[in-house]
């Protein structure tokens, strides 16, 4: 479902120790909110507890959560962390996504 690249695994583990979730049984819950500047947003955080209308992945030692509504705006997507001069952060490389915004944080079908 989502992928998780060995830069964002390391950078997820090192940022879940630093606000109090154990990697191994904690997750990343990642979804989809309407806004941005392309119509959709991506939401990421860090959680110890999933309802049940979430689904959960594990992809590179990961545990993810989406949401039902979610679950088909992010298929197929990859999960990298870019530390570069243009910013830092978690990237989400969507292939369902026909146009982002310039900063990465929206996205349009």
């Amino acid at each position: 479902m989502i992928k998780v690249s060995d830069q964002a695994k390391e950078k997820a583990v090192q940022l879940m120790s630093e606000e109090g979730f154990d990697a191994n049984t904690g997750f990343i819950r990642v979804g989809v909110k309407s806004g941005g500047c392309s119509g959709l947003e991506y939401v990421l955080k860090f959680d110890n507890q999933s309802d049940a209308s979430d689904q959960i992945f594990e992809d590179n030692g990961i545990k993810i959560i989406i949401d039902k509504k979610s679950i088909l705006y992010l298929a197929g997507t990859t999960l990298e962390y870019s530390g570069g001069l243009n910013g830092k952060g978690f990237v989400f490389n969507n292939p369902n996504a026909s146009r982002t915004c310039g900063c990465g944080e929206s996205f349009s079908l």
